[in-house]
């Protein structure tokens, strides 16, 4: 069918995958031509397909989905892609976003929310549900932490002292004190444990 929106999934559950290609190519006027389960190859298969509409995990096995969808958008700016995952993270969005992502929608979702956004974006429009947008707008509203905030994050998440972080990172344990102070002020917490609960719940970091 030569006017079907032409559709690759990106999608590393093989069920969720299949019931998404069976769900698409059931309706009228949609088309999968391309599916895979890695970040990587599916910058090769847009490259050799061109679809017209992209779903997009962002947890994927090789290359996670933002960097897929960086590098698929480099080389075709025109490229409409739609995340579609469980990860409702404030941080999570902005990134997807920010990397040219037309949509982002969560997997609860039914299958007729789905095919609009599909149709919606192929018109060239966004389809941002109000609960994403809603997390967006208060993450637009939150200070955001310094790249070095962010190493010191990423090392407490992963269980090390101050001590192991300063050597890790080669700064003093009081520098990284200092930044642990304004971590725990930025994210609106008052210890060590809810900044990784906190941090793992926004998309900050993940394991």
């Amino acid at each position: 069918m030569p006017d079907s929106i032409k559709i690759m999934v990106v999608e590393d559950h093989h069920v969720v995958r299949q019931g998404l290609v069976a769900l698409i190519n059931a309706v009228p006027g949609m088309q999968v031509v391309a599916e895979t389960a890695d970040g990587r190859e599916s910058i090769e298969l847009f490259q050799k397909h061109l679809p017209d509409v992209t779903l997009m995990d962002l947890r994927l096995p090789g290359m996670g989905g933002v960097v897929a969808i960086t590098r698929i958008r480099s080389q075709f700016p025109q490229a409409r892609i739609i995340v579609l995952t469980t990860y409702d993270g404030d941080e999570d969005i902005h990134r997807a976003l920010d990397a040219g992502a037309r949509g982002y929608l969560l997997k609860g979702m039914s299958g007729d929310e789905l095919m609009d956004a599909i149709r919606a974006v192929h018109s060239g429009k966004s389809r941002i549900p109000s609960e994403v947008a809603e997390r967006l707008t208060e993450r637009m509203t939150r200070p955001s932490l310094t790249d070095r905030e962010m190493d010191v994050l990423r090392e407490i998440v992963s269980g090390k002292s101050n001590k192991e972080i300063g050597q890790e990172l080669t700064i003093s344990e009081a520098t990284v004190k200092t930044h642990i102070n304004s971590i725990l002020g930025k994210l609106g917490v008052t210890d060590r444990t809810q900044a990784v609960t906190t941090a793992l719940q926004r998309g900050i970091v993940h394991f």
